[in-house]
């Protein structure tokens, strides 16, 4: 069935999110910008913060943003609802002495992050992106918009192609970026334009490769939605939309966006879901609530988290990948992921409660689960649940060309997760 207005607007909100958030540290950026224009208090961590109850506050820790409103009548007991999610994606960074090439070609030195397909990058007019530290101690965003690509070889010099393509990681993945000689070129300096600053006082970077390509709504009843990185900042911006409308009414819970960093190398970072960052925060708020240890943990008792990632859609030209009864399909709704060796957080217990989020959401939800014979990966969920010991959910869009350089999504799977994440919210 065609899809409503409303959803068609908020898959060209996330598109302009999507745009606007190249890198994971320009992500955290655009949450805080969107969540500031919405009334919310930027904070530092080297700062004291507020301590009294009623208010709306986002703090960023390099490529990961984290954002609550606290009830005006919030106690030391007052339980939280986390939506959590992750603001990187699978590609490519830059490496050390990034400027490269051979046989009058400019070429980027790139390495592997995460776990993109390879092949999806190729053919795409690509941008560089992300931080620079400075000689002066800043650290500033750089963005150079469409620059490099990586070229496919033509069929003509290999006419086994499309038997099989198999892309070596160091050798074939360096993409162009302009004609001459590298030894007489800088490609840190096209970055340092981008910013308005110097390429000699950069004397650090953390700079990756993404799609310039914007994410567009097509097909029969406008019923599909392509876009790089909606793994995972089609999550990210549904909990953005959920918080931004989100009411902080008496006797309601603290409602807190966890948008982390390093999902796809397994968290483990100052500024990922295994790291001390949503802790910290957390540690902060109660104790501006005069809570202790005790009562923290009390609080967490009757908590939530709603960890947030893309899954599997099942794929028409592939259906024996999947389960043979369990099969989400793109269009009909968020799914609750499972997975008996707890790859995902959800029981019995959160499988409910997620039915109760979507019921007065007005939202129909589905099912994941993996085929025996084919592993699912994992997510933020377990590591939050170990971490905090509160009750977690795993949960996310149907998605289609997983880790592909520009993925595809139901436009009304990324307005109802939006709903739903605002009725959880709501407590």
């Amino acid at each position: 069935m065609p899809v409503t207005p409303v959803a068609l607007a908020h898959a060209e909100d996330l598109a302009d999110f999507v745009a606007a958030s190249p890198s994971s540290y320009h992500a955290a950026a655009e949450v805080a910008r969107r969540l500031e224009a919405a009334g919310f208090t930027p904070l530092r961590e080297e700062d004291p913060w507020p301590t009294e109850a009623g208010g709306r506050y986002v703090v960023v820790r390099d490529g990961a943003a984290i954002a609550w409103t606290v009830p005006a009548d919030a106690t030391a007991t007052t339980p939280v609802r986390i939506f959590g999610a992750h603001t990187d994606s699978p590609g490519f960074k830059l490496k050390p002495q990034p400027t490269t090439g051979s046989r009058g070609w400019l070429q980027a030195a790139v390495e592997v992050y995460g776990g993109p397909l390879l092949n999806s990058w190729l053919d795409r007019e690509l941008r560089l992106a992300g931080r620079l530290a400075l000689a002066d101690g800043r650290v500033v965003l750089a963005d150079t918009g469409p620059l490099l690509r990586l070229p496919q070889l033509a069929i003509h010099l290999d006419r086994g192609v499309n038997n099989g393509l198999a892309l070596d990681k160091q050798t074939e993945t360096q993409p162009v970026w302009g004609l001459g000689d590298p030894s007489e070129a800088d490609i840190l300096a096209e970055l340092a334009a981008s910013a308005d600053v110097s390429a000699a006082d950069i004397r650090g970077y953390d700079v990756v490769v993404a799609d310039t390509a914007r994410g567009a709504v097509f097909g029969k009843d406008s019923a599909f939605f392509a876009s790089g990185r909606l793994d995972d900042l089609a999550s990210v911006h549904a909990g953005v939309v959920a918080l931004e409308a989100h009411d902080p009414a008496a006797g309601g819970p603290i409602a807190v966006l966890a948008a982390f960093d390093h999902e796809e190398l397994g968290s483990a970072s100052r500024s990922g879901a295994a790291g001390p960052f949503l802790e910290d925060v957390l540690e902060r708020v109660y104790a501006g609530l005069g809570a202790d240890g005790s009562a923290r943990r009390q609080a967490y008792a009757s908590s939530w988290c709603l960890s947030s990632d893309v899954g599997h859609s099942v794929h028409p030209n592939y259906a024996a990948k999947h389960d043979p009864v369990v099969q989400p399909v793109l269009g009909s709704g968020p799914i609750l992921k499972i997975n008996a060796n707890q790859r995902y957080a959800t029981d019995a217990v959160g499988a409910a409660s997620w039915a109760a989020w979507c019921e007065r959401a007005g939202v129909a939800g589905q099912e994941f689960v993996s085929n025996n014979g084919v592993p699912c990966g994992s997510t933020i969920g377990p590591i939050t649940a170990t971490r905090l010991g509160i009750r977690t959910v795993d949960v996310g869009i149907p998605i289609l060309s997983m880790h592909s350089a520009r993925e595809l999504a139901g436009v009304s799977d990324l307005h109802d997760l939006a709903r739903t994440a605002q009725s959880f919210f709501a407590g």
